[in-house]
Parts: C-alpha cells; structure tokens; sequence
C-alpha cells in the first residue's frame, strides 16, 4: 500500500532553494521572491489520483495526475515551460521526472513521522521541509 499524503502541510525549512531556482536559470526577481515564500501544499489523495495544491501569497499552483501516468505539465508563472512529468512509486515515495528543455527535472517526496520531505535532484539539495498541521 502506498503511503498516504492527504492533508496540509505548512512548510518549515526550505534549504539551498535561491541555488537550486539559479541553476536552473530562473530570472533573479523570480528567485527573489520565491526564496521570500513559505508555500502550504494542500494533497489530496485517492488512490493513484493526486492533487497537489501548493498555496502561497504570491502564487498558486495545481499539480493533478494520475500515478504512473505521463501528462503535460505546464509551468506557466513558476518557471514558465512546459514539460512532459510522469509521477511514480518507489515504496512509500512519490518520485516526479519532468522532461523537457532542461535535464534532471523532478522531485521525490515521502512522510517521514509528521513532516513531509521533498528534494529536487539538482545537486541533491534538500528542498523544501514541510511539516504536518493538526
């Protein structure tokens, strides 16, 4: 059984995050802001469906998909591409791989306890930490 992300989760610690935006070459008032951020994710769960709501003062951003399952991605207003992402498991983690323009696109998210961890693969750094809220 997959493990069970539903839920909101408030960020706490987002480290190495105006690197990893630079080395992707995201535009430096973009990178400014979004380092200001401490987005919410809002996931809700059913079965292979997810949505993934992350929520902040600036900018919101809907992630739907189906696990296992390739979908167009459009990141319009985050780093504006669009790439072709396919979610999947591996165990208890969520891995994302994004292809398009840029090489080594994605993420891997699990549950650790009560926190939810999230790493971009871009030189592994560690990005961000949320926390579960009660």
């Amino acid at each position: 059984m997959p493990a069970d992300f539903n839920g909101y989760w408030k960020m706490v610690s987002n480290d190495n995050f105006e690197e990893y935006l630079k080395a992707l070459d995201v535009n430096v008032a973009v990178r400014k802001i979004a380092n200001l951020l401490k987005p919410d994710k809002e996931i809700l769960q059913n079965g292979d469906h997810v949505i993934i709501k992350t929520l902040s003062t600036f900018r919101n951003y809907i992630m739907e998909f189906d696990v296992g399952k390739e979908f167009e991605e459009d990141l319009a207003g985050v780093d504006d591409r669009k790439c072709m992402t396919t979610v999947s498991w591996d165990g208890d983690k969520l891995l994302c791989v994004q292809n398009g323009e840029k090489e080594g696109r994605g993420w891997t998210q699990w549950i650790e306890g009560d926190e939810m961890h999230l790493v971009r693969p871009c030189k592994r750094f560690r990005m961000p930490l949320l926390k579960w809220l009660d």
